[in-house]
């Protein structure tokens, strides 16, 4: 299969090598040193002790969606604030019937498309301003995915990744539909040792996933703790507790129904240990944070169902100033040791 992975940073890049080494043509785009890394070295993974395990050189990697030509599926790995800027150019790899896997967190751009009852066509303002994705990227090509892996880029061209029994990539037609295209995007996948289950109903694991992200991400970029130091406070842990309660009132309105409590969720901490959330990767490193898709559309969302979620507001607020310093001023903010 020729495979384009739009955005090789952590995850992109993860999906990127182990396909390659499982024998399909894959490219990817990139942009900056990791675009020189990759043309220079490849694409490196290593595992949480920075030992080295796989590695994919030669392959096809640029900065302009142009250079690549039609392709049969594309993989979007970009942060879900940075699709807008290159949702036109994405037309640039497009066959008659490509399929687009979108791999982002939090509440999708897509989420009300082929979705039926009287929010069917909503467009999020939150995580789609001004119709921007919507009226580049038709719903028809749309595959929904669910990331359950740890990663980050800690140089150009070396991703680190973390294994754990959670980990997966779930799959689903918008409309819960189990098509050909589906089935053999998960094969794929499944064939790279890449877990990729299709399931019947995207939405409710989007929600699933969300109720982790909704609270870690923001409290660790605004605290600079990690996902275990957030459940070993009883403060901050509660504080997680309660706006997940507050999110799941909003998705069962909209129908959802969770597996499981908050408390379980939570307890996953467990099973990924000290993680770094991709919100804390991103403050410390001054890149603009994913505050909208993982907390701006949820307060959005308790608008649009009336549902009161005063804590997911608080805690949005004080992200999204956040959000501001960072990419405003071009900072990073790091913790300095004291001497």
């Amino acid at each position: 299969m020729k495979i384009c992975v739009v955005g090789a940073g952590a995850i992109g890049g993860y999906l990127a090598v182990k396909l390659a080494l499982a024998g399909h043509k894959v490219s990817v785009v990139a942009r900056g040193n990791h675009l020189a890394a990759i043309r220079q070295k490849g694409l490196r993974l290593v595992n949480r002790d920075s030992r080295a395990e796989l590695r994919v050189q030669n392959i096809l990697a640029s900065d302009r969606m142009a250079d690549l030509g039609p392709q049969d599926c594309i993989l979007l790995a970009l942060k879900a604030h940075q699709i807008a800027a290159v949702a036109a150019d994405l037309r640039a790899l497009y066959g008659p019937a490509t399929p687009v896997v979108t791999l982002q967190n939090g509440i999708p751009w897509w989420y009300f498309h082929r979705h039926g009852g009287p929010l069917a066509g909503t467009r999020l303002e939150s995580v789609d301003p001004g119709g921007l994705i919507g009226a580049q990227l038709e719903p028809a090509r749309i595959l929904g995915c669910v990331v359950y892996k740890g990663a980050e880029v800690i140089e150009p061209g070396v991703i680190r990744h973390t294994k754990t029994a959670g980990d997966k990539f779930p799959l689903g037609e918008l409309d819960g539909s189990e098509t050909p295209r589906i089935r053999a995007i998960s094969e794929a996948l499944e064939g790279a040792g890449v877990r990729a289950p299709v399931i019947p109903d995207i939405r409710p694991e989007k929600w699933f996933k969300l109720w982790g992200n909704l609270a870690w991400n923001p409290i660790c970029a605004l605290t600079h703790a990690h996902a275990l130091e957030v459940y070993q406070s009883p403060e901050a842990s509660r504080l997680s507790l309660i706006m997940m309660r507050e999110a799941q009132a909003i998705a069962e309105k909209l129908g959802i129904r969770f597996r499981g409590t908050p408390e379980d969720r939570i307890q996953r901490i467990h099973e990924i240990g000290p993680t770094r959330p991709s919100m804390l990767q991103d403050t410390e490193a001054g890149r603009p944070l994913e505050v909208d898709a993982l907390v701006g559309a949820v307060v959005e969302l308790a608008g649009l169902t009336d549902t009161p979620a005063p804590h997911v507001e608080a805690v949005y607020a004080c992200a999204k100033l956040l959000n501001g310093v960072v990419a405003g001023r071009r900072v990073r903010i790091v913790p300095q040791p004291l001497d």
